[in-house]
């Protein structure tokens, strides 16, 4: 009888917490439905993105797709960028590593072995050489034509259009640079990283024109919290943290609050359990109805979500009228 009643206890709870963060989320949709975003202030649609990201009264909540629309086509490859594009999303995610003959390209992997049909190091091919590999899909089976692409390629494609999240890039930040200037997109590419601040505003420092950039924090790793600790106790205000976190306590929701009082936003990755409290996609898809979920993650503070649904995402965002 004891444990069936602790059993109850424990689901009122959950019940009530998740009645909270509902609530929470139905107070700033009503505003939100009263700020439309008007997309002709802005030249271009990157740009409207940008501004929202900028503007800390902004109910816009930013739509970032991991690897593009890997469920229909190969990850981090031109066609998924196009999908993710079509639907509406606003940050395109990719990952990147450097060629034998020093040329970035897209890919996760330190390896092309999962994603394409060849095998080995990226580093040990040069991007001619890569280019004779087809890319696979998710499944595994091998596209008919599609080849890795250089982040040339990808910044080309992005253009005006998306913004572009540069995960696993920081070590290649000149070089990125480089680039992004040189196409004229660099207002337009976020990067992240786990590095200290004194690092992280030495390497802006040395440049006249820097992408936009923002912490990791692992929030319940002693490295995450001495990170988060240095951000607060330096008074150094990033435009936005990403939050990883494994089990909600009040030291995380003490995070949330902190980061928003402090004007900065708050990213969640919601497309592993383990990185959001498993208020995940795959959660918000199994339940039946994503808003079960979703509530609770836009309840939190998050303005920035990161995705492997972003259909499933985008439409819950809409009908609550945060992504107009």
């Amino acid at each position: 009888m004891t444990d069936k009643i602790l059993k109850i206890n424990e689901y009122m709870k959950a019940k009530i917490l998740y009645l909270i963060a509902a609530a929470v989320c139905l107070c700033s949709c009503g505003t939100a439905k009263k700020n439309v975003v008007d997309a002709a202030k802005y030249p271009n649609r990157a740009e409207m993105i940008v501004a929202q990201m900028h503007d800390p009264a902004s109910k816009y909540v930013v739509v970032v797709c991991h690897r593009g629309d890997w469920r229909n086509y190969p990850e981090n490859s031109i066609p998924a960028i196009e999908s993710i594009i079509r639907m509406g999303a606003d940050i395109m995610e990719l990952d990147l590593k450097l060629t034998k003959d020093s040329v970035l390209v897209l890919s996760h992997d330190r390896t092309i072995d999962r994603c394409t049909t060849g095998k080995g190091l990226v580093s040990d091919y040069t991007l001619d050489e890569l280019k004779k590999f087809r890319l696979k899909r998710a499944h595994g089976v091998a596209t008919d034509s599609l080849h890795i692409c250089t982040l040339r390629e990808a910044l080309e494609c992005c253009k005006d259009r998306i913004c572009v999240n540069v995960d696993q890039g920081y070590e290649y930040y000149d070089l990125v640079l480089a680039l992004t200037e040189e196409l004229g997109v660099t207002d337009q590419i976020l990067i992240k990283g786990k590095k200290p601040v004194a690092e992280v505003a030495g390497r802006m420092a040395a440049h006249e024109h820097n992408m936009m950039y923002m912490p990791i924090i692992d929030i319940q790793k002693e490295a995450g919290k001495a990170l988060f600790n240095e951000y607060m106790e330096t008074g150094t205000v990033p435009l936005a943290y990403e939050v990883c976190w494994k089990k909600m306590t009040p030291e995380v929701e003490d995070c949330f609050k902190k980061i928003i009082d402090s004007g900065s936003k708050l990213w969640i990755n919601t497309i592993w359990g383990s990185l959001c409290g498993y208020l995940d996609d795959d959660k918000a898809l199994d339940c039946g109805d994503p808003a079960l979920i979703y509530d609770q993650v836009i309840g939190y503070g998050a303005s920035l979500i990161q995705t492997d649904r972003p259909e499933q995402l985008l439409k819950y965002l809409r009908e609550k009228g945060l992504h107009d």
